[in-house]
């Protein structure tokens, strides 16, 4: 990798800048979602036990447990951690020396500390992946805060930097692969983005207009990504420095597109950002105006240049001929059709055979890469001047070395999860020592976009509300559709969180979704901070008066129109999602006892042991990021 201090400095800014999104949009959710009378309280997962300070903290791994002893309930503690957040990643986003490790220490701990009361709501892939990315910016930024530091350039740094790397790959070469090993046929008929764009969670504008791009320009499209997730991460490790920085624009663009199409909050900019990990002095330098020249090559050129090129046009010939051949493509101009003959001439047998093939060679390989930068910052160890600062760098460098090496062993584990022959074959100590890191979040599983919903409509629940039971209006949010005359909105970075959970509960029925009934008792109440999750504008609510006197939902199927952007939906009516209900109701009460919700203006009643984080994937029907796994799909 050779020197890159300014691609780490973009990385740790952009980082920040990322722990802002991430905090600010939480902070505003946090009385709707988890305040005393808001969704799913808090207060009902930290339940005193009787067990000592140290013993909850292992358990559980939150700052909030300390939040009694200042005088603070969960909900309060929350929203201090966010704006403590929010202060902390401002300051090390503007300025340098706060980018230390810390005050990325402390970032990471604020955001665990959420994480593990989140519940259902912050159980998404993303969240894991800010969690693992934070602590990889603690190895990776300096510690000089408190000493006056230096944040220049250390010999270990290129040990540490190359781990951000490695996360890099893992996201996007499962990403591609579970596409796969799903067996999705909308997947493995390139079919997948003719429904994508409109059954995704939060469309944008620009979602409408890809979707009325033609059929074989959407699977000319799946083709790309497979490449892109697929094949492109291997170049990540190639030797060669212009194929690493073709694979960095190649994972840039296609973050932009779905950032284009779709309200993903922070995790397409937290994924460009790990994407700097690929760059170098002088790329970055030519970025700032600021080039550090190198030594050309003259003419003629050189045995080892006229090879590099070589190699280099070799590989994206490769790329190219291997793609034609694996998808069978064959582009007709005249009729504008792209004929395909994947299934055929490769089959879910062949590919299950590549991956059981290439999984622990991949590790090998990224093993080898590690090896090299240890034995090459070992070598400007040696090259430091001075014997007590050469003796202070081989320590930092034993160190981080030591870190780098046990967090890449540990992470073979999630990594192997899509081959369970290849994680079988893993040393059994390697799996204890995930399972005493895995409260942490210090490595995890990912697999995005795995399955294809909505092939025959995107079902959507809307909710109604009536006070005389018999005429009913509908109780429109700000963002996720339901007006079919209204344009899909623009949200990211922020991340409406009850939306996106809306968008899971209907993909099955309601009691697939236990904290739906604790909306529609909210929503009987008429309790203003989950209206504020729902209509910020009051003037939006239609019964912002007074609460309704019955709740109901109805579950539609939409799609979107295909003449002209108004209207942008077109819907039809499913069937009843969820019964009409009123305060009082036996049905509602029956749901929420029986899901230990039933909470009311009070103290709550005793409740069992809240429920471990999921060792599933919560929904892995998704054609979107999924709440996060924590154990093989």
């Amino acid at each position: 990798m050779g020197e890159a201090a300014r691609p780490r400095a973009l990385f740790l800014a952009g980082l920040a800048a990322v722990y802002i999104a991430a905090f600010g949009s939480l902070y505003v959710q946090i009385p709707g979602l988890y305040g005393r009378e808001g969704i799913l309280p808090a207060r009902r997962v930290l339940r005193l036990s009787g067990k000592g300070l140290w013993e909850q903290l292992r358990d559980s791994p939150t700052l909030l447990w300390l939040g009694p002893h200042l005088g603070l309930d969960t909900e309060q503690g929350m929203e201090l951690l966010c704006l403590l957040g929010v202060l902390g990643a401002l300051g090390a986003l503007l300025c340098e020396p706060l980018r230390d490790c810390l005050v990325f220490a402390l970032l990471r701990m604020f955001y665990l500390s959420l994480y593990q009361v989140g519940q259902v709501f912050l159980y998404f892939q993303w969240d894991s992946l800010l969690l693992e990315a934070g602590f990889l910016a603690v190895l990776v930024a300096p510690l000089g805060l408190f000493r006056g530091g230096s944040q220049a350039w250390r010999p270990h740094d290129s040990v540490t930097f190359w781990a951000v790397r490695w996360l890099l790959f893992r996201l996007m070469f499962a990403s591609g692969v579970v596409k796969l090993s799903s067996r999705c046929p909308t997947w493995w008929g390139l079919t997948a983005l003719t429904y994508h764009y409109e059954t995704q969670c939060i469309p944008t504008p620009g979602a409408w207009f890809a979707h009325q791009l033609p059929v074989w320009f959407h699977k000319l499209s799946v083709v790309a990504t497979y490449v892109i997730e697929v094949a492109l991460p291997l170049l990540f490790f190639a030797p060669l420095r212009r194929l690493r920085l073709f694979s960095f624009y190649c994972q840039v663009l296609l973050q932009v597109l779905i950032i284009l199409t779709g309200n993903y909050n922070f995790f397409n900019v937290l994924t460009i950002v790990l994407a700097l990990s690929l760059l170098d002095e002088e790329h970055v330098g030519h970025w700032l105006g600021r080039p550090r020249r190198r030594q050309g090559p003259g003419w003629p050129p050189s045995l080892g240049s006229a090879l590099a090129v070589l190699l280099e046009l070799g590989t994206y010939g490769t790329l190219l001929l291997g793609t034609v051949r694996c998808f069978g493509l064959e582009l007709h101009w005249d009729t504008k059709r792209l004929e395909t003959k994947v299934g055929t001439s490769f089959t879910y047998h062949e590919f299950s055979t590549w991956l059981r093939a290439v999984t622990l060679p991949l590790v090998g390989v990224a093993f080898l890469s590690l090896s090299w930068e240890i034995l090459v910052a070992l070598y400007r160890c040696a090259c430091v001047r001075g014997c007590f600062w050469k003796l202070w760098a081989t320590l930092q460098w034993a160190a981080m070395a030591t870190a780098t090496v046990g967090l890449f062993a540990v992470s073979l584990v999630p990594f192997t999860y899509m081959e369970h022959q290849s994680n079988a074959q893993l040393w059994p100590g390697i799996h204890r020592a995930f399972g005493a890191v895995q409260p942490f979040q210090v490595v995890n599983s990912y697999g995005l976009f795995r399955r294809m919903t909505g092939v025959g409509g995107r079902p959507e629940v809307i909710l109604e509300g009536s006070w005389d039971g018999h005429g009913w209006t509908e109780i429109e949010f700000m963002y996720k559709p339901g007006n079919v005359s209204a344009a899909p909105a623009v949200v990211a970075p922020h991340q409406p969180r009850l939306d996106w959970q809306l968008w899971f509960a209907a993909l099955g029925p309601h009691q697939s979704s236990p904290w739906f009934s604790a909306l529609v008792l909210r929503l009987l109440q008429g309790q203003p901070d989950v209206i504020r999750l729902v209509q910020t504008d009051e003037s939006r609510y239609p019964f912002r008066g007074r609460p309704p006197t019955f709740v109901r939902a109805q579950l539609y199927k939409y799609w979107f129109t295909s003449s002209s952007p108004a209207p942008w939906w077109r819907r039809q009516h499913v069937q009843e999602f969820f019964p009409a209900v009123s305060l009082g109701d036996p049905r509602l009460e029956s749901l929420l006892s029986q899901h230990g919700l039933k909470v009311g203006m009070g103290e709550p009643p005793a409740l069992p042991d809240p429920e471990p984080h999921p060792q599933t994937p919560v929904l892995i029907l998704s054609p979107i990021p999924e709440p996060h796994p924590r154990a093989p799909p």
